[in-house]
């Protein structure tokens, strides 16, 4: 765990955090996939909502206390040549319990092009 990062973020669909509420786990088909909760760092949020969620017109913001995650939370280099850094995985079961704020996030009219969102990541 990079105990200089105080927040963590997950987004979700509004359908993955309806039933997130429903049965107070937070999860998606590619965390299941892949084994372990993908998050993202503040610095990572626009480069993965422009990547990741471009057709999405709302989404979910979690932000989560890192700390509460405890030694479970792993900072890993990506599966991906377009991104940078090292990402928070959580290798547990993410609980609505662990969401400490939310947002809707509608999309809106402005937008950076995608190199400038990975430049800012790096």
């Amino acid at each position: 765990m990079d105990s200089r990062i105080k927040y963590i973020y997950k987004i979700l669909s509004l359908s993955e955090w309806k039933e997130a509420k429903t049965t107070n786990r937070i999860v998606t088909e590619l965390d299941k996939k892949d084994g372990f909760i993908h998050l993202s760092t503040a610095k990572q949020l626009s480069a993965t909502l422009a990547l990741y969620f471009s057709n999405d017109q709302e989404v979910m913001l979690l932000r989560i206390l890192s700390k509460s995650l405890k030694d479970n939370l792993i900072y890993e280099v990506p599966d991906s040549e377009k991104r940078s850094g090292k990402f928070p995985h959580y290798y547990g079961v993410l609980e609505t319990r662990h969401v400490e704020k939310t947002w809707l996030l509608k999309r809106t009219a402005f937008a950076v092009s995608n190199n400038i969102l990975l430049e800012a990541e790096a």
